[in-house]
């Protein structure tokens, strides 16, 4: 499996890690989650080359992540905004934000906190079957390779 090739690889996790697997891409997809959507704030939020950002941008852009929407006209100016496929990305980055808070070694004033807006009660993201609204665990689903994998054998997590 090549790096360039992960875009045309029959599995849904190498052709994710190809749109998104890139550090600055996700932590420009944090930022647009927490409200950013300028790019000068991308700038001055993490601190990087103007280059990458417009790069990584354009690609989201492409990938129909992000829309822009003029917000200046002299000069031409844009905004960057989450469409439907980038906000379906939210259950990934709350995931990783989640694994972070309890893996990375941060001290714990210093991880985040998710308040339900709703309910107003502290949260922690959670994976739930669809079906019974279970919380999923790793030891509990098979995985089926699909039809383009050449079997349909269950994969079981040890």
């Amino acid at each position: 499996m090549k790096w360039d090739n992960l875009d045309t690889e029959p599995c849904p996790v190498a052709r994710t890690v190809a749109v998104i697997g890139d550090r600055w891409t996700l932590l420009l997809l944090r930022d647009c989650f927490l409200g950013v959507r300028r790019f000068e704030a991308f700038q001055r939020r993490l601190a990087i080359s103007r280059t990458i950002i417009a790069d990584r941008l354009n690609a989201l852009v492409e990938e129909g992540l992000l829309r822009r929407e003029p917000y200046q006209d002299a000069p031409v100016r844009h905004e960057y905004r989450l469409t439907a496929k980038g906000l379906s990305l939210y259950p990934v980055l709350m995931s990783m934000a989640s694994w972070g808070n309890a893996h990375s070694g941060m001290p714990a004033q210093a991880r985040l906190r998710f308040r339900h807006k709703r309910c107003g009660a502290q949260c922690k993201p959670a994976l739930v079957c669809d079906a019974c609204g279970e919380p999923l665990d790793a030891r509990e689903v098979e995985a089926h390779a699909g039809a383009a994998r050449g079997a349909n054998k269950p994969r079981k997590r040890s």
